[in-house]
């Protein structure tokens, strides 16, 4: 019999956790996803379309609200954790939640839910949401592109719309921000690229999107989403620490996971960091990574028009 299972997200990892692990296993049965972080995007169902044939009506997209009502009302036998940016706290209070009431606790890793590209992938990850990895982001796409490389920036899916119409999202132009509807908070990571010419790629399955940023691109850079890790197996991964907030780097879910994963960490505000903090980062970064090479950068803010 299969094992009943619930995928707890927020419009993002959830979906590509499905669809690359749970979407054609005859050993489990995806019951319903419940869906916490963001307001309103509860209440929808994911569609069959994307959901594929074991799930002729789609599956519901609930509320976490109602973790203990959903598993005794849709008997579950797992649930699965599949979004990122929690502190230790957090990360214990819903594990401890999930336990409570009688179920298992799974978190699906990196090697069992990222895609290998025949393009060279770079990720660009964080330690927390807001350490500034998109702008570091963008400098590695231009240093790639003075050496002739096609980049295609792939982003973390924040798909709070119609998902049919978001399952492959190709940005070209800015014009393609409106052909998609796409909402303020991913105009705000998209239109900058678009803006220094640059095609961004993003959507709800992110196996059928592969297949178009290969084609259209010699390299791949993963831009990732609040501290996740990436969706494709990088060739190369670069962590950005935050020098305004020593000691994050290592108490939040998943950045630790990051720091361990990085090549290099490149520790971002440094001119704003309080005395010591760059000592505390640096010696937290090579206790748990000793190969990662540890950079410091200052975070620039300019204004377009200062008038």
């Amino acid at each position: 019999m299969s094992r009943r299972v619930v995928i707890i997200g927020a419009s993002g990892r959830d979906y590509h956790v499905f669809n690359v692990f749970f979407r054609n296993s005859p050993e489990y049965r995806v019951v319903a996803f419940l869906q916490t972080q963001i307001p309103g995007i509860a209440g929808r169902r994911y569609p069959s379309s994307i959901a594929g044939p074991q799930y002729p009506e789609g599956i519901p997209i609930l509320s976490f609200d109602l973790f203990e009502e959903i598993v005794k009302t849709y008997r579950v036998n797992e649930a699965v954790l599949a979004y990122s940016d929690l502190m230790y706290t957090e990360l214990g209070q819903v594990l401890s939640r999930i336990l409570a009431s009688g179920v298992s606790f799974r978190i699906i890793g990196p090697s069992e839910s990222m895609i290998e590209s025949s393009r060279p992938v770079i990720s660009v990850l964080g330690v927390k949401t807001g350490v500034g990895k998109s702008t570091v982001s963008r400098e590695v796409v231009v240093e790639l592109s003075k050496r002739g490389l096609r980049v295609g920036i792939v982003r973390h899916p924040m798909p709070y719309g119609d998902l049919e119409k978001a399952v492959v999202q190709v940005f070209h132009a800015l014009e393609d921000l409106d052909k998609y509807g796409v909402t303020i908070e991913e105009r705000e990571e998209y239109e900058p690229y678009l803006k220094m010419g640059y095609s961004v790629y993003a959507g709800v399955d992110y196996g059928r999107l592969l297949s178009i940023v290969e084609r259209e691109n010699d390299v791949v850079l993963w831009d990732g989403g609040n501290n996740d890790w990436p969706f494709y197996r990088p060739d190369f991964t670069i962590v950005v620490a935050d020098a305004m907030r020593p000691g994050v780097e290592i108490s939040s879910y998943p950045g630790e996971v990051n720091l361990y994963l990085a090549d290099a960490v490149i520790i971002n505000k440094s001119d704003q960091a309080r005395p010591g903090a760059l000592e505390e980062i640096k010696r937290n970064v090579f206790s748990r990574n000793p190969r990662a090479h540890i950079s410091i950068a200052v975070s620039d803010v300019e204004v377009d028009k200062p008038e």
